[in-house]
């Protein structure tokens, strides 16, 4: 089969030949018809090599979706041609978090060397994608997988980052979204759809601001010198109530502690190395930060209802997969305005 890979530290990925794995006990194989493309990829393909801990080569893409191709002994209850999502932080399924449902937050996943797809384990970016356990899988119904298979993480780290904060999110409120990429036009319409708040997006790119006003946001300017005035002017001088930072970067969780209010809350999405200094003299009295990291399987299912339901949507760009280094490309500069897709059965020149 084919499938994109990140083959030397430095080195773009590229597509290459592989063999189809074949699902042992306890397994499932998924026929991928969709995966997504995502910043924290370039994040890691970016690593100097000695920080680079994933693995290689390494088959990317932890955003997927697919049908149900086969299975190992012992699983039951799958039809072949399924469709399904994949939920992508594996965890041990037998700690504390895990019998919770947050295996984002699996207490034994690093001690037992367990990855998420694209992340360590074999990824999406190919035509077959092995899945570990079937708890992993979300049943995807009649929702077109390639319009979908970004809730996984776009839809999903949103939502539980948002979660969390909703017991402030009352109507007088407002919640600032850093970043209108991939996730945060979509932790827009979460935010449109589960709260009352005026919402206030921030973006270098213009394109990138009339998706947020697109969307629903409710004001939307490029950030600079006059942004925190306008935050304080829009919410009668009180600031954010709640801060989502997409980006991540020294500039804007800096800029997240200047324009953060009273009791506020500050949250780090963004795979960036920007800091959040908490303390009497760095941030305003009571304010929380936190770095939230992608989400719950039952958070999952919600996002899914949410979609099925017509609330939230992904903004996409279709690719190949013989075009997927190209969609890394357009990523790094910045040209994508929601989320890259890769669709493996794209029709292709010469194919």
């Amino acid at each position: 089969m084919r499938a994109l890979q990140y083959r030397a530290v430095g080195a773009a990925p590229e597509v290459v030949e592989v063999e189809t794995p074949v699902p042992g006990p306890g397994q499932v194989l998924l026929r991928v018809t969709a995966a997504g493309v995502c910043h924290s990829d370039q994040f890691i393909m970016d690593l100097p090599e000695d920080q680079y801990i994933y693995g290689l080569p390494l088959t990317l893409g932890h955003e997927g979706a697919g049908v149900v191709e086969s299975w190992g002994d012992g699983v039951k209850g799958l039809t072949v041609g399924e469709p399904m999502l994949v939920y992508g932080p594996w965890g041990c399924g037998r700690c504390y978090t895990c019998a919770q449902g947050k295996e984002n937050y699996c207490e034994v996943a690093a001690e037992l060397e367990i990855r998420p797809p694209g992340l360590g384990a074999p990824g999406a970016m190919a035509e077959y994608l092995l899945i570990d356990d079937p708890r992993h899988l979300v049943p995807l119904g009649d929702l077109d997988p390639v319009a979908s298979v970004s809730l996984t993480d776009a839809g999903l780290t949103p939502y539980h980052a948002i979660k969390q904060s909703l017991p402030t999110l009352v109507p007088g409120s407002a919640a600032v979204v850093i970043g209108v990429g991939g996730l945060g036009h979509v932790a827009i319409q979460i935010l449109r759809t589960l709260t009352a708040s005026t919402i206030i997006a921030l973006d270098q790119s213009e394109p990138k601001l009339d998706l947020a006003l697109e969307v629903g946001a409710d004001h939307a300017f490029v950030p600079g010198e006059d942004a925190e005035r306008q935050i304080r002017a829009l919410t009668g001088g009180r600031g954010a109530t709640a801060v989502f930072d997409f980006v991540g970067a020294p500039a804007t969780t800096a800029f997240a502690s200047h324009v953060v209010s009273v009791g506020g809350e500050i949250a780090i999405v963004g795979v960036g190395v920007g800091t959040v200094d908490v303390g009497f003299f760095s941030t305003p009295w009571d304010a929380a930060a936190r770095a939230p990291y992608w989400g719950s399987r039952s958070e999952l299912m919600e996002v899914v209802q949410l979609a099925r339901a017509g609330r939230i949507s992904v903004e996409i760009e279709t690719f190949s997969l013989s075009d997927a280094p190209v969609a890394y490309e357009r990523l790094r500069a910045g040209a994508v305005r929601g989320r890259a897709v890769i669709v493996p059965e794209q029709q292709e020149p010469g194919r």
